[in-house]
């Protein structure tokens, strides 16, 4: 039987076409587009995979271009910009054997400097920094509620507190825009790592594995970062050095999250001993999670656990 396969350029050309409309799919579907361009990558994840980086390379500047042609020069820029980076990479690092840690932190890093450099560029040629605007956006619906709110008889000094409240919110929100690339750095390169992943492995190609939840470490250099943050935090905030306080306000914030899930991840080897339900696991989750108090409880113990390694401890006094 004859095996008839495809050139790189029909494959290259067919999945330029999704990529297109992926990307037409996001501009025009309101409710579901963020969730569409979360997938916007896979088409050049496999085609790197597949045929080299230059096919890739190549198929994403032949999607801007008709992208441009469709919708909006700029946005089609923006959108090649911020996500094609991540999308190259990991496919790169899938093609070249790499272990699925450095693969992944590759994405990340690929991620967070296409979402910065996207924002950069729309700053660069219009003046207007999209965080900002999202901020305005959520004082104007505030103010809003507040009014509503003064109309049904709020007593003005609760408003007055309330109003206060948010606004110190929105001020902190803008001080941690530095963080919310990295936030969402990891969720695109999580949800490109995972996806892209499981097609490559439908068509037939090996794709290097994460380590198993239980065996996750997060280096040391976190808990030194949070010492660090604390002390410009005091600074910052004592002698008003505000870019001391908000690069060290993102640091703690970043050293907080790692402890929380090196915390999250101790928990899960406890549940794994003891072999604790799949259901209450995901209760117990949840409810640290959103409980602020032991969120804060969780991620001081994994800070801590950086250094002492707990689960080394605990299975060499079950070995004796």
């Amino acid at each position: 039987m004859n095996q008839h396969r495809m050139t790189p350029l029909t494959e290259s050309g067919l999945l330029t076409a999704l990529s297109v409309v992926l990307a037409l799919m996001a501009v025009y579907l309101p409710f579901i587009g963020f969730l569409l361009v979360l997938f916007w990558p896979l088409p050049l994840i496999v085609l790197v995979v597949r045929h080299g980086l230059r096919w890739g390379l190549m198929a994403a500047a032949a999607a801007g271009v008709l992208m441009g042609l469709l919708l909006e020069p700029l946005l089609s820029l923006r959108l090649v910009i911020a996500y094609a980076p991540a999308g190259l990479l990991l496919g790169w690092a899938f093609a070249k054997g790499l272990s699925g840690v450095k693969a992944f932190l590759l994405t990340i890093a690929a991620a967070i400097a296409g979402q910065a450099a996207s924002v950069g560029l729309l700053l660069l040629v219009t003046d207007v920094n999209p965080l900002t605007m999202q901020v305005e956006l959520l004082q104007s619906s505030f103010d809003t509620s507040l009014q509503l709110y003064e109309g049904m008889g709020m007593s003005e000094d609760t408003l007055a507190k309330t109003r206060a409240e948010i606004e110190q919110g929105l001020q902190m929100l803008t001080y941690l825009f530095p963080l919310v690339f990295i936030i969402i750095g990891l969720l695109y390169g999580g949800v490109a790592y995972v996806t892209g992943g499981k097609i490559l492995k439908r068509l037939g190609h090996n794709v290097p594995q994460f380590p198993p939840v239980h065996e996750w470490r997060l280096p040391q250099a976190f808990l030194y970062l949070f010492g660090f943050a604390l002390v410009g935090l005091y600074w910052g905030g004592t002698r008003q050095i505000m870019w001391l306080y908000q690069i060290s306000l993102n640091a703690n914030a970043l050293a907080i999250m790692a402890g929380l899930l090196q915390g999250l991840v101790l928990m899960h080897c406890l549940f794994r001993h003891f072999r604790v339900s799949l259901f209450l696991r995901i209760v117990f989750y949840v409810f640290i999670v959103m409980n602020p108090f032991l969120a804060q409880v969780v991620a001081m113990t994994g800070l801590i656990d950086m250094i002492f390694d707990y689960r080394q401890r605990f299975s060499a006094r079950n070995q004796k």
